[in-house]
């Protein structure tokens, strides 16, 4: 029957390998949520410039069928992603909605004008692009003006350098931080068992037979590590694509794919690594350095 320290011992050698693929797969989570926000930080550039866009306002005295043909014309121009016609009657109920009076009533008639929401791609969603699609839509005579947000893209544009960098540089330190996570709880497991390296080795087990079932164990935390990771991003791409279907689509399923092979690939190879690195520290300590 094993005695209270062997229990003991075994038990901090469970916790310590627990600790270790907990750590692993928090830590490899946090590198493929990092590698997802990369791998799909254009798509979300585009998806926030193309969700920017401009009104025009049509005169009064152009006639229906002509603004409905300009429509047509827009939708067919290479700049424009969608556009959406609003009548006088339209624009009024949802000023009145917004407002909460009934304007038109006070003021005897609907000052509102007719307008085309345009919604344009990612490509021109920028200062110099809309202000040349506004020279040229302007010189159409149906139009009274052009309304659009060029401080709003001015600050986008910024916002998006600014944040590229600072992904790349907080990519860097999370990866090293991640690497020296992993490796110091691989080591401390390994250094659990620094008595049992050194049993193996006074009964004469060479350094290759005492190794062996220490990598096979760190490559076996290191593959559970990585699935559970690999779950916990299905989980978020799950979620982001309920809220923003827009990113995702079947043709990213190479990308989702490859992903989560650059995970598990992570996983195996930091883990083996660590575990390799660690075992032959503690195979060249003679018995009285393993105290310290």
């Amino acid at each position: 029957m094993a005695t209270a320290e062997e229990r003991a011992h075994k038990q901090q050698i469970w916790r310590s390998n627990i600790t270790a693929m907990v750590s692993i797969s928090l830590v490899l989570f946090m590198l493929g949520l990092l590698g997802l926000v990369l791998l799909y930080a254009n798509a979300l550039t585009s998806y926030v410039k193309e969700n920017i866009g401009f009104t025009i306002y049509m005169k009064d005295e152009a006639k229906e069928v002509d603004i409905l043909q300009f429509q047509k014309f827009l939708d067919a121009s290479d700049f424009v992603r969608s556009t959406n016609y609003v009548s006088k009657e339209e624009a009024a109920e949802y000023l009145q909605e917004t407002l909460g009076e009934d304007f038109v009533g006070f003021m005897g008639y609907n000052p509102l004008k007719r307008s085309i929401d345009v919604k344009i791609k990612s490509d021109f969603a920028n200062e110099e692009g809309i202000v040349d699609i506004q020279s040229d839509l302007l010189k159409n005579e149906m139009i009274y003006e052009i309304d659009y947000p060029v401080d709003l893209i001015r600050v986008i544009n910024r916002n998006v350098r600014k944040a590229g960098i600072v992904i790349l540089v907080f990519c860097g330190l999370l990866s090293l931080i991640a690497i020296s996570l992993i490796n110091n709880n691989i080591r401390l497991s390994v250094y659990s068992k620094r008595f049992l390296i050194n049993s193996m080795k006074l009964v004469g087990a060479t350094q290759g037979f005492i190794r062996k079932p220490f990598v096979i164990e760190g490559v076996v935390r290191g593959v559970i590590g990585s699935g559970v990771a690999i779950v916990l991003l299905a989980g978020v791409i799950y979620l982001a694509n309920q809220n923003i279907p827009e990113l995702f689509g079947l043709d990213d399923l190479q990308i989702v794919s490859t992903l989560f092979g650059a995970v598990l690939a992570l996983g195996l190879i930091i883990s083996f690594l660590s575990t390799t690195f660690a075992v032959r520290k503690y195979l060249r300590l003679n018995a009285d350095e393993l105290y310290y």
